[in-house]
């Protein structure tokens, strides 16, 4: 979601004559987005702003902003620790910035805007043409939460649930696939939330489905409590719709799922899954998982591990518990932090197992992989398989763009590299 806002940022931008540089020293402005999920992320602000100080101290300072989440929750803090910082915007608010920015080209003061406007934001966003034109492209139809999980700060920091309008998604997704995408991807804090006037999200994907020239939908991210039936279906009738569904757990602990207040069980997260492979027999799932969270006991801990064992996730995220203040989860008692590391090692190991079984496995069959760019080395093309995965090939031809069956001739952990099967056709998307 920080990388679309970051590309609507400079498409308001432009419109007061400002481009974007990827030269730092060239910057009249420098945009921090930032994100307030980990406990570092404060951290790295401060560091980055160093980093930005030091390479102008002999020259013309630039307007610094930090905009997103950690000025949300932080902003008033970052402007009286750290005088080079002009402004702090939150992620509501960022439909201002050209404001932002002439007040400060005028004046030189301090703002803080971080006001909850979601609604003028996107009544703003409809009226600039979204200029991303990379292959796969995010789109943004929900924003907020209003789950309230004891160690989450979205909340707090982007407010509460809001969805667009649906004949916006549409003609923002439409302007996307004229400046050449082929693959959207669906965003949300809780996407699967997306209601507006009685539209859900699984109408947005039967809606996108028709589009002709798009070739793929994917979406993320998902609460469990928000998957309904029509969803499901939507998976065994969206053509376009990848068969990778990320679909965060937390836990494999009922007890810590309730201590979280994630308001689902663990055998209401398997009965999802079971429904959607009924629905999709291809369909394949990714995680989030967070370990040692207060109150975890070791057999807590190992029902997560056989959580990951049982529904064999072929990607995953998983972190120890970090406490983010203002939430009700920091005020609660730590685990041991040798305990936790090695529950965490533990549990990355089981899981690193599981994805390097998956990818061996996919050596010498033959996947559809969608090509987004041309890689640094000479010929070599990179693209995602429908399950995410990142593949590279030798090709003299073009690629960008275009679908083409890959046979796997080997793999890494990251990434699978394969040949292009000339003589066969790519797979149609038919709507």
């Amino acid at each position: 979601m920080n990388e679309y806002d970051s590309n609507r940022i400079l498409d308001f931008t432009k419109n007061i004559n400002y481009i974007s540089t990827k030269n730092i020293e060239e910057a009249d402005c420098y945009i921090l987005n930032t994100c307030h999920i980990r406990a570092k992320a404060t951290d790295k602000v401060y560091h980055e702003v160093g980093r930005v100080k030091k390479e102008f101290k002999n020259k013309k300072k630039p307007i610094v902003l930090i905009v997103g989440c950690v000025a949300q929750a932080e902003g008033e803090v970052l402007l009286k620790k750290e005088k080079f910082i002009d402004a702090v915007v939150g992620p509501q608010s960022y439909h201002k910035i050209n404001k932002i920015i002439s007040n400060i080209e005028n004046n030189n003061k301090e703002i803080n805007s971080t006001e909850f406007e979601v609604i003028e934001k996107f009544d703003q966003l409809h009226l600039i043409k979204n200029s991303n034109s990379k292959i796969s492209s995010f789109l943004t139809i929900q924003e907020g939460c209003d789950k309230f999980c004891k160690f989450c700060v979205v909340p707090y920091t982007r407010g509460p649930e809001y969805s667009r309008s649906f004949s916006e998604i549409i003609s923002e997704a439409n302007q996307l696939i004229e400046n050449g995408s082929q693959e959207i991807i669906l965003l949300g804090q809780n996407v699967n939330a997306y209601n507006f006037k009685d539209k859900k999200l699984s109408d947005l994907l039967n809606s996108l489905n028709e589009i002709k020239d798009l070739k793929r939908i994917r979406y993320t991210t998902s609460h469990p409590k928000d998957f309904t039936n029509d969803l499901i279906d939507a998976h065994g009738e969206c053509k376009k719709l990848m068969p990778l569904l990320h679909l965060p757990v937390q836990s494999g602990s009922t007890k810590i799922l309730k201590s979280m207040n994630r308001n689902h069980t663990v055998e209401e997260y398997f009965a999802i899954i079971e429904k959607l492979k009924k629905k999709n027999p291809s369909i394949k799932f990714s995680s989030d998982f967070i370990i040692a969270y207060p109150g975890e006991t070791k057999d807590d801990f190992e029902k997560t591990v056989s959580l990951m064992k049982q529904v064999e996730f072929i990607n995953s995220y998983s972190f120890n518990f970090s406490a983010r203040p203002g939430t009700p989860a920091a005020n609660l008692k730590k685990i041991n932090e040798k305990i936790a590391k090695e529950r965490l090692t533990i549990f990355q190991r089981v899981a690193g197992e599981i994805k390097t079984k998956y990818r061996r496995k996919l050596v010498d069959s033959t996947t559809s992989v969608l090509f987004e760019n041309k890689a640094k080395d000479a010929d070599k093309y990179f693209g995602r398989d429908e399950y995410f995965n990142s593949v590279i090939v030798n090709s003299k031809e073009n690629l960008s763009g275009k679908v083409r069956n890959v046979k796997i001739k080997s793999c890494n952990q990251n990434t699978l590299f394969g040949e292009i099967i000339s003589e066969n056709k790519p797979k149609e998307y038919a709507a």
